[in-house]
């Protein structure tokens, strides 16, 4: 016999979802097919500006897939076509961006190529999109660094700035380069992926179980060399988005790979990140900050680890972990929902308040975030959804 949910929990997996989706709907129908900017300036998304070659709202940078990630979303949600045309629009974009080498000098093609092509594949078996997707991981692959066995961060690969770095976001690109192995049973992709992931665990995570950003291997030796920053307040502070992507990173990867050591790596970053909140579960844009700091929070770093912490609550159902990683992906969410949403919807372009994306640059400091945004209706998507599959 079913048993059907008490109405408080039915309430509690629709929560944010009506909002999260009129918002979306409106800026479709202003932004047409443009891609919006990082961030929002003064709570509205302006189309991303011109550079390199590419025009006003063109598909550059790090960060537009997360824009049709968002409307692939909203399509599982409600079925609406309008949410899939426009996204499948997109996809067309991201084909054309990866045939024309189009601002391809990142490892980020795994975040660009999963929302956008990956996903597309996996919901509609859109062909175009899966060669697309397969072109980017052979992009991706050309970053592999020999014999530090890593996969190389930004830029080009012959900036001696640059050499040898990798950052703990990569762990969300590797995913693509999983997709391909299992498309392809090409066995290198899967082996960057361990050889990568391997490196991170050795040495991003510190001893105290906190992550540094950035970590930099000898090219030649393949020699670990030292951590750093780019966007935490210090080298041994604590970043808060670094380690939401170590907890939602390592736990996807264990899911690749079955390699228990990647599980303890999640929960060692999940831990640590438990530890370091503030009563309302929302992360301090750094984890060195406390609430009488003043600083700003950082709503992307929760809705991220949101997700890593229902991705952990599936690979450990039914144990006392994953019923500790349930309650604290739902009291993070809970508390996105109810504090950190606009209120009214219309009062914002984005669908969550309250990001940072650089604050040592001054980049984006207490506005929406299209990654945040996203993770939000991610995490929406698996609470309301529970046999949905993520697209990574």
């Amino acid at each position: 016999m079913t048993t059907t949910p008490p109405v408080s929990q039915t309430a509690r997996s629709q929560a944010g979802i009506p909002a999260a989706l009129a918002t979306i709907r409106r800026n479709i129908d202003a932004l047409g097919d443009l891609y919006p900017d990082d961030t929002t300036r003064d709570g509205r998304y302006l189309p991303r500006p011109a550079g390199d070659g590419v025009g006003v709202g063109g598909n550059r940078g790090w960060t537009t897939s997360f824009w049709p990630g968002m409307q692939w979303l909203a399509w599982e949600l409600t079925g609406d076509p309008a949410y899939r045309d426009a996204a499948a629009r997109h996809t067309r974009d991201f084909e054309d961006r990866v045939r024309d080498g189009i601002d391809l000098d990142t490892h980020d093609l795994g975040f660009l190529y999963t929302l956008a092509c990956v996903s597309a594949w996996r919901l509609e078996g859109d062909e175009g999109a899966r060669n697309a997707a397969l072109l980017a991981a052979d992009h991706l692959m050309h970053r592999f660094l020999e014999p530090a066995g890593i996969i190389q961060a930004w830029g080009d690969l012959s900036d001696p700035r640059q050499a040898g770095r990798t950052i703990v976001d990569s762990l969300m690109n590797m995913p693509l380069l999983t997709w391909a192995s299992e498309q392809t049973g090409d066995p290198r992709y899967a082996d960057a992926v361990r050889r990568h992931t391997t490196q991170l665990r050795e040495h991003i995570i510190r001893p105290d179980h906190s992550t540094f950003h950035t970590f930099y291997w000898d090219t030649v030796t393949g020699e670990p060399v030292r951590g750093a920053t780019e966007q935490g307040a210090h080298d041994d502070s604590c970043w808060s988005r670094g380690q939401a992507w170590g907890v939602y990173g390592f736990a996807l990867n264990h899911r690749a790979t079955g390699d228990p050591e990647l599980l303890e790596a999640a929960w060692r970053c999940a831990d640590y990140f438990l530890a370091h909140l503030p009563a309302d579960g929302v992360p301090y844009w750094d984890l060195v900050y406390g609430d009488d700091s003043g600083a700003p929070r950082d709503s992307s770093s929760a809705a991220i680890v949101a997700c890593g912490f229902q991705e952990l609550a599936s690979l450990e159902a039914g144990t006392e972990r994953g019923a500790r990683a349930a309650e604290a992906a739902d009291r993070i969410l809970d508390s996105l929902v109810a504090g950190y949403a606009p209120e009214p919807a219309e009062s914002s372009d984005a669908l969550l308040l309250h990001g940072v994306y650089d604050l040592p640059k001054g980049n984006g400091v207490d506005e929406g975030t299209l990654w945040g945004d996203y993770f939000y209706l991610e995490a929406l998507t698996r609470r309301a959804m529970p046999e949905w599959r993520p697209y990574w």
